[in-house]
């Protein structure tokens, strides 16, 4: 049996073993730091003359690490910068089309409007129209009748004057009496009808127009006037506004020519059918100046 050699030999050493834990987080950590610097650094960038890394399980320098993750940050940053300009741009680009929806809605809308009030101004100026030329030919057909009726009937006698005798009809050229008993007469019916209603060719009771009204004033005190408001300021005398007494014909436009007459009642107010809307009102002169008066009687 051989002795149990308790010595060992000389001449030779050992190095003493390395735990097994320590040799394989070595081995890992390695493993996985020249896996990521193989895939990181380029092909063909090693020098000739390096020396392989011994197998000590030595760890890269940080100064390595660290170049490699700040290439990987540059460029994620730099993904996520091209991301966001992409998504400003896609923003913007919506709220522009956005805004351009709501600008052409707006503006079809204003068309439209301003289309719908041009066609209503046009339907009214029509209706205007067509009311002024039915009131112009209900105002020639009612001259035209009184025209007629006046010639089938005979004259009336003039207001007698205070001695008995005839007077004369009324002339343009006969000086220009002050108004009399006969002014009272015609204010006294002119106020009566105050609040009637207007209506064109109306000759009363209870509706005139401005020539059917004051030729029955004139009437009520025996004086006969032509039917139209033309005819009725051609009689008597002209005088100034200013020199009216209570029972002047008043009219508005041209002598002969007149679009309207009334009746003045003094203190510079008159009485008229002026139309639809007022019927017959009193009023001063300062509400519808006229043109001239007339004396008559």
């Amino acid at each position: 049996m051989s002795p149990i050699r308790t010595t060992r030999p000389t001449g030779r050493h050992r190095k003493p073993r390395q735990a097994r834990a320590t040799q394989l987080l070595r081995g890992g950590v390695l493993s996985g730091v020249l896996g990521t610097i193989a895939v990181a650094a380029p092909a063909g960038t090693a020098q000739a003359d390096e020396k392989p890394t011994e197998a000590t399980g030595e760890l890269p320098t940080v100064t390595t690490l660290s170049t490699v993750h700040l290439a990987g940050a540059a460029q994620a940053a730099e993904a996520t910068e091209r991301y966001i300009s992409a998504a400003d741009l896609d923003q913007a680009q919506t709220l522009a089309w956005v805004r351009a929806e709501k600008a052409a809605a707006k503006q079809k809308t204003e068309e439209e409007e301003a289309r719908a009030a041009e066609e209503r101004a046009a339907r009214e100026r029509a209706a205007e129209e067509a009311a002024a030329e039915a009131r112009a030919a209900e105002e020639a057909a009612a001259e035209e009748r009184s025209e007629q009726a006046a010639s089938r009937s005979t004259e009336r006698t003039p207001l007698a004057a205070s001695s008995g005798e005839a007077a004369t009809a009324p002339s343009a050229s006969a000086p220009a009496p002050a108004a009399s008993g006969s002014g009272s007469g015609i204010v006294g019916f002119a106020r009566s009808q105050v609040g009637s209603a207007y209506q064109l060719g109306a000759t009363g009771p209870g509706a005139w127009d401005c020539s059917g009204l004051t030729g029955a004033a004139y009437a009520s005190a025996g004086i006969t006037l032509p039917r139209t408001s033309q005819e009725q300021s051609a009689m008597g005398t002209a005088i100034a506004v200013s020199d009216a007494q209570p029972g002047d014909l008043l009219y508005w436009g041209g002598r002969g020519s007149a679009y309207h007459v009334a009746i003045y009642v003094g203190n510079g107010r008159f009485v008229g059918a002026q139309n639809p809307s007022t019927g017959v009102v009193e009023q001063d002169l300062s509400y519808s100046p006229p043109t001239g008066a007339v004396r008559i009687g």
